[in-house]
């Protein structure tokens, strides 16, 4: 029998876990619509264009499903993507773990909203969850975050850090998500200093030619900025967010991660003096949190938003160079507690 434990209201920040583990598991190729196997199952995600090891938001749902996989003691699936696939093929996914008895079931990316919608009506006994949408069922929880309000903090930060008066944004691909990201990222700027510019590009019109998964043209969109000097740069672009601080590493300017701390990841240590932030975003926390309620046996459903009052969104300060940039810290903990206390209304669009 599965352990229950105490539900936490809120999502707990797991982002500190090593990522080095590996729990696969595989899914079969037929199709079926009743419930699983019989033997108890845990946690199952499904991964985002990308994949694991993108040091960003994936890697932030495997600490999750690892933090939920040692606490609980089950056996866990975490499923990578196929090039080109359709919703057909993450429906099919989908449906695999949960027939297999997986339990609850998580679409990490807003790209399973049409094949979260379709499976989770055929296994009402299997808890879903999908990471950046909202899908409506009884049974299925939209894991949804407040990424303007920590992007505003990544403005303010990049506002005060710059010399040229010139900074850099670059989104994976051209949609409503990643503009999120944008319009937080440009208000806090411009809150902060209204002369500094800020010089957008996005990657990719469609997810498919690889605006989140192509470090190559991150590293180019951002070699372009810096010729126009930009010394600072925000990237939300999963793995091609990886060319990006590559770029700005090489050019020896500020490149602020997203998602996790990517200050603190392995994969990019060798970048690492030249990344002044990270605007996080909790994934492993609400990936976790879900877990904890199926096992709690009161399992969360409906819309959940992760936002700066529940710290489910934030801006890490592991780099100490931050400390040594005048003003910075100071105006980042009162744009924080402005967004907090109601009195800065972030922008989305």
């Amino acid at each position: 029998m599965r352990r229950i434990s105490k539900l936490t209201r809120v999502a707990v920040g797991v982002a500190s876990l090593a990522l080095a583990a590996t729990a696969c598991g595989g899914t079969s190729g037929d199709n079926g619509d009743s419930g699983g196997s019989k033997e108890d199952l845990g946690l199952a995600i499904a991964y985002d264009i990308g994949g694991k090891g993108d040091q960003s938001f994936n890697d932030a749902a495997f600490a999750g499903l690892t933090k939920a996989k040692d606490e609980f003691g089950y056996k866990t699936a975490d499923v990578e993507p196929t090039e080109g696939e359709t919703d057909a093929d993450k429906e099919q996914r989908l449906a695999s773990l949960a027939r297999q008895g997986y339990n609850p079931v998580i679409g990490v990316g807003f790209a399973y909203g049409p094949a979260m919608k379709a499976v989770a009506a055929k296994y009402p006994k299997t808890t879903f969850g999908i990471v950046d949408s909202v899908v409506e069922g009884d049974n299925v929880a939209s894991l949804v975050f407040a990424e303007e309000q920590a992007s505003y903090l990544a403005g303010v930060a990049a506002a005060k850090a710059t010399k040229t008066n010139t900074v850099g944004f670059v989104g994976g691909v051209d949609i409503p998500l990643i503009h999120k990201f944008q319009a937080g990222y440009e208000q806090g700027v411009k809150a902060t200093n209204p002369k500094v510019k800020v010089i957008p590009q996005y990657l990719t019109q469609t997810a498919e030619e690889g605006g989140f998964s192509s470090p190559d043209k991150g590293k180019a969109a951002a070699e372009g900025q810096i010729e126009k000097k930009a010394d600072v740069i925000y990237q939300a672009a999963g793995l091609s967010g990886q060319g990006v601080i590559e770029a700005a590493a090489k050019a020896k300017v500020w490149a602020i991660g997203v998602d996790s701390d990517q200050y603190k990841q392995e994969a990019l240590a060798a970048y690492k003096d030249y990344i002044l932030t990270s605007a996080l975003k909790d994934v492993g926390g609400a990936v976790y949190a879900l877990a904890e309620s199926v096992e709690d046996g009161k399992p969360l459903t409906g819309t959940q938003v992760f936002d700066l009052k529940v710290d489910g969104v934030g801006l890490s300060e592991s780099n100490p160079k931050m400390a040594e940039i005048s003003g910075l810290t100071d105006a980042v903990n009162k744009a924080k507690e402005g967004i907090i206390d109601g009195s800065i209304q972030v922008k989305t669009d």
